[in-house]
């Protein structure tokens, strides 16, 4: 019996559903029915026909929708969230019925008049990271949509989606029509502005104990580049992704969508370092520029600072004058104590309570050897905020106290060190002296304004300041910063949305960081509260249970007092919605 041949196809697919409906439905479920229908009646059904669209499905709160070409689908999209804003000017907050909206061209699997597969999937996930109000789409859309319609795109990084071994580009769609008031400030877009990736240098020594110099210097370039604000540079974390594998470096530059990547070895040998340095434009693949140092160890800074100012020159940034003052100019380190503080720096990447006392150990050799050398002063103040965050201390208070007197030594040391203002931020936070706290960080964001690392622990600071809405503007920055961002980002990025109120989102990205870290007990908790505030109650009992099967020790009442929030009520918000559902049972 020969089998049926599947029926596919390529099409573009657009998903949408509306923002806060299970609230609106707890709230008055007749009006809420009311408004949907009428919007469905007036605009999102005449507006499907106009533009060639076809319903798929509804799904109660939204719809699947395919569309001949991915033009067509961005445009219905565009002018039905344009309207529906326009039909919000005069709407009470709690009535509007704004709508998510995610887009992407890909194969679908026909069964009937229903779709399937990967194409539908990835639309899917999308919608589901789109701002309220507003258009998520996959690269792929993007790619052929750009030079077609008149539209601004923002660039949102990667996004890990469900069955596919590979993230997913997204891009938001601006909105914003000819002529209106676009004021304000806007992020930039990776490909539209200078931009370059750091791949991680080779280690040419021939000992793969050595790695961890290859990678500090790699680590001290990206760091450097981050200073400039004209600059768009990819994070550490991104960047290490291709360490160790054979790269295509045009398909690097499109995967992490930046304009030029720089590649380069390390070779250590006594006294003696060689690095090479070359710079390539990544849509051509073409060498811009290429140099090799021989030079002695004391000369490290001083090479680093030349690749910094070639790439400068080469990409044509423009340098604030301050940005001028903090290329250059360090004085040659102790070669021991910078290897020393390399190798700390390595175990913190990697950290546990084992290695974390090494680390310890080898940044106070480092200092006691260089007590100038303000990174390995910094490196010490974090390892002993880790001790006490991940209470690997016998001595919290005194470990603390520590890291704060040695945090504040750096600073005096680097006024002009952005880890160093971070690292006494992060224990000024620890130590709840808030205000100050993020005081100190604000300087080290304009020290360092393109360091993802710095932007996210503002952002993550700034929930606890109860400040959502500037937290998610920095948490989202740092994201595009670095793609490939650790999954505890979206914890902060879901713990920023559940304070501004916005639980149904908080939910979204708080399931998808519990989907990439099974283990997680934070985000179970937050997510559980905000399935109370929701109403899902089910689910907000099912995921309180789990709390306990990856944490048996959890406490509640230990986390309300480790946490530092300015405002009582944000944790009290917490307790509420797991009250809500019944919970603590």
């Amino acid at each position: 019996m020969s089998q049926l041949r599947v029926q596919r196809r390529l099409a573009a697919i657009l998903v949408a559903d509306v923002v806060g409906y299970s609230r609106m439905m707890r709230a008055d479920e007749s009006a809420t029915l009311e408004r949907l229908m009428r919007l469905r009646r007036e605009l999102i059904d005449p507006k499907l026909d106009e533009y060639g669209g076809r319903l798929v499905k509804s799904t109660g709160d939204g719809f699947l929708g395919e569309f001949p070409s991915a033009v067509d689908a961005v445009q219905y999209a565009v002018d039905l969230q344009r309207e529906i804003r326009r039909r919000n000017v005069d709407v009470e907050a709690d009535e509007r019925m704004d709508l998510r909206i995610g887009i992407n061209v890909g194969d679908v699997v026909v069964e009937g008049d229903d779709l399937y597969g990967d194409g539908v999937n990835v639309a899917a996930r999308i919608e589901g990271i789109a701002q309220a109000g507003g258009i998520c789409i996959s690269a792929t859309v993007h790619d052929q949509v750009k030079d077609k319609l008149d539209l601004s795109f923002e660039d949102r990084g990667l996004r890990e989606v469900k069955n596919l071994s590979e993230p997913v580009r997204t891009y938001s769609v601006g909105l914003d029509e000819p002529g209106e008031n676009t004021s304000g400030a806007r992020r930039m877009i990776i490909a539209d502005t200078p931009s370059i990736a750091v791949l991680p240098f080779d280690n040419m020594s021939g000992d793969s104990d050595q790695d961890y110099f290859s990678d500090g210097i790699t680590e001290d370039i990206i760091t450097d580049l981050s200073k400039l604000s004209s600059l768009m540079v990819i994070a550490r974390n991104s960047s290490f992704t291709y360490k160790g594998r054979a790269v295509d470096v045009k398909q690097v530059a499109r995967d992490l969508g930046v304009r030029h990547v720089l590649e380069g070895s390390v070779r250590k040998a006594g006294n003696r370092v060689r690095v090479t340095a070359q710079l390539i434009d990544g849509a051509t693949g073409g060498h811009v520029w290429a140099e090799r140092y021989d030079r002695v160890l004391e000369d490290i800074f001083a090479i680093q600072d030349e690749i910094t100012m070639n790439i400068v020159q080469e990409l044509k940034v423009r340098l604030k004058l301050e940005e001028k003052d903090r290329i250059g100019g360090r004085a040659s380190p102790n070669v021991e104590a910078y290897d020393l503080t390399l190798r700390g720096r390595d175990l913190l990447g990697k950290v546990n309570r084992e290695r974390l006392m090494e680390a310890s150990k080898l940044f106070e050799q480092a200092v006691k050897l260089d007590p100038g050398l303000t990174f390995a002063r910094s490196g010490l103040a974090f390892a002993n905020i880790l001790a006490y965050v991940n209470n690997w201390t016998e001595h919290p208070k005194e470990t603390l106290e520590f890291a704060l007197a040695t945090a504040r030594k750096a600073v005096e040391l680097g006024p002009d060190d952005a880890l160093a203002h971070r690292a006494l931020a992060v224990t000024l936070l620890w130590e709840r002296d808030m205000d100050k706290a993020a005081a100190v960080l604000d300087k080290a964001a304009e020290l360092s304004p393109g360091d993802a690392e710095t932007l996210v622990t503002r952002g993550n600071m700034l929930v606890y300041l109860h400040q959502p809405d500037e937290a998610i503007a920095n948490l989202e920055k740092a994201m595009v910063l670095n793609p490939r961002y650790p999954d505890m980002w979206l914890h902060f990025l879901g713990h920023a949305h559940f304070m501004r109120g916005d639980y149904e989102m908080a939910a979204k990205i708080l399931r998808e960081r519990i989907a990439l870290c099974p283990e997680t007990d934070i985000s179970r908790v937050m997510l559980a509260s905000a399935c109370g505030h929701l109403g899902l109650f089910d689910e907000a009992r099912a995921v309180w249970r789990d709390v306990f099967r990856v944490n048996p020790s959890y406490s509640l009442e230990h986390r309300g007092r480790v946490l530092p929030y300015k405002d009582p009520a944000d944790w009290e918000r917490v307790l509420e919605g797991l009250a809500k559902a019944g919970l603590p049972d």
